[in-house]
């Protein structure tokens, strides 16, 4: 009697893939179900509203954060539940990130602090966590290529919709936000999701700010492509992929913000060279093309985001972030190793930094920056590795499209304070996630055929 021969682990015969709450693969809730449920609730609800009865200004992106770190947590006390077990670069990227974290808060709240700055640092903390919870439940819940799918193709549908809501605050004022102030919820301080900026109004769409609205948008442009050239693979009309990836795409733009354009011109240097020669020539004459129609749609938008660059000397931000070097010398040298604390460098109190990067040494360290690098390096490690080491056309294309997303978060870290939005953080780490369950997905995916052959 002949036996069927089954693909092994480590750790034994592998788990049955896509569960997180113990169900049968053929169940329609599991972890990718709950990871699109946190990128609804990230761009669907705006970033202001909290909830109104409870202590902390928690808001529903962070519960559901925190809430998939609970089922990660108890999933991983047994092995039948489905959730992946074992080393991954990018897990133990966000586990050393998260014990930075800790130290830092400890450390900070050990001696006095004002309580403007406890509770800012108490609010960033349970962010941070909720987040890097996030990152690791997709990481290991998210099981299989197709459920991957399921969530970056949220993922777009969720952008596109902040992109909307952004593109109507742009083109006649018309903020959609105060329409979707849920019951229980409450908006946290009275801040406008429409700024101005040489004569147009910046949008923010649902985000906190226009700055995060452009990153957030450039984040999801590689995604929308890679499913618009991809999806006859995929099934499904592709017309809907393109309709996203133009809304995006001009969003980006109308935030007429320095970090949304770079991030961009990043992502389309890793894009484009990596492209079949014919895509690649037509993917370079559809950004010229999106450019002059952008032009004579948007008179005066192009010229704007030119003059962000070529003004740079003479524009009051750039000098406002020159002397704000010299500002946070002086507290590196007090608090070296771990900071004053993630949160405490109040910019209405000690002014803008507009620097993740070095924000992060004030604020967490060099042993904070040393893990935040780590973060964004790890996870473009397993991106990259999961193109090199798959077959799989389509595969490999999202390999290199997860790194073109994830390029976009780690530039313009330098040119805004991207921990202090929720957002555009929330994007960040569940993109991730997203790259070490693909590298997880392929793996498995080799090993199987490794067995079968």
């Amino acid at each position: 009697m002949s036996t069927a021969v089954q693909p092994t682990s480590s750790r034994g015969v592998l788990p049955p893939p896509t569960n997180m709450l113990g169900a049968r693969p053929t169940s329609r809730v599991d972890g990718a179900t709950l990871a699109c449920f946190f990128a609804l609730s990230m761009t669907l609800i705006p970033a202001r509203l909290i909830f109104a009865k409870l202590p902390l200004a928690l808001t529903p992106a962070m519960l559901v954060g925190l809430v998939l770190g609970v089922l990660w947590f108890c999933a991983q006390m047994v092995d039948n539940l489905g959730v992946a077990k074992g080393r991954s670069a990018v897990r133990t990227s966000m586990f050393l990130f998260a014990l930075s974290q800790v130290a830092t808060y400890g450390y900070s709240t050990y001696s006095y602090l004002p309580q403007d700055e406890l509770k800012a640092t108490d609010r960033t903390f349970i962010t941070l966590m909720a987040f890097v919870c996030v990152g690791i439940a997709v990481c290991d819940g998210v099981r299989g290529l197709k459920r991957i799918d399921r969530v970056l193709k949220v993922l777009v549908g969720g952008a596109t919709f902040m992109a909307i809501v952004g593109i109507f605050q742009f083109a006649i004022g018309f903020d959609l936000t105060k329409y979707l102030m849920l019951p229980g919820l409450r908006l946290a301080g009275d801040i406008s999701f429409v700024l101005d900026r040489s004569n147009f109004r910046r949008p923010a769409g649902t985000a906190e700010h226009p700055i995060e609205f452009g990153v957030v948008c450039s984040m999801a442009v590689p995604l929308a492509l890679h499913y618009a050239f991809r999806a006859k693979d995929y099934g499904g009309p592709q017309w809907r992929w393109w309709f996203c990836l133009g809304i995006l795409s001009v969003a980006a733009m109308q935030s007429l913000s320095r970090s949304a354009v770079l991030g961009l011109t990043i992502a389309a240097l890793i894009l484009i060279p990596h492209m079949p020669r014919g895509r690649r020539w037509r993917a370079v004459v559809a950004c010229g093309v999106f450019v002059v129609a952008l032009r004579f749609l948007v008179p005066g938008l192009v010229g704007t985001l030119i003059a962000l660059f070529t003004n740079i000397s003479v524009d009051p931000s750039i000098g406002s972030r020159t002397r704000a070097i010299d500002r946070a010398g002086a507290e590196i040298a007090q608090h070296l190793w771990l900071g004053r604390g993630m949160g405490t460098y109040l910019p209405t109190k000690y002014g803008y930094l507009d620097n993740q990067y070095l924000g992060t040494i004030v604020m967490a360290g060099l042993v904070g920056l040393a893990t935040l690098v780590f973060l964004f390096l790890a996870a473009g490690y397993a991106a990259m590795r999961a193109r090199l080491t798959s077959n799989d056309p389509q595969t490999r294309d999202l390999g290199i499209t997860l790194a073109a997303c994830l390029s976009v978060p780690a530039i313009s870290a330098a040119t805004f304070d991207l921990l202090a939005f929720s957002v555009a953080t929330g994007f960040a780490f569940l993109l991730m996630g997203c790259a070490g369950a693909l590298l997880r997905a392929v793996r498995e995916e080799n090993q199987i055929r490794g067995v079968l052959a």
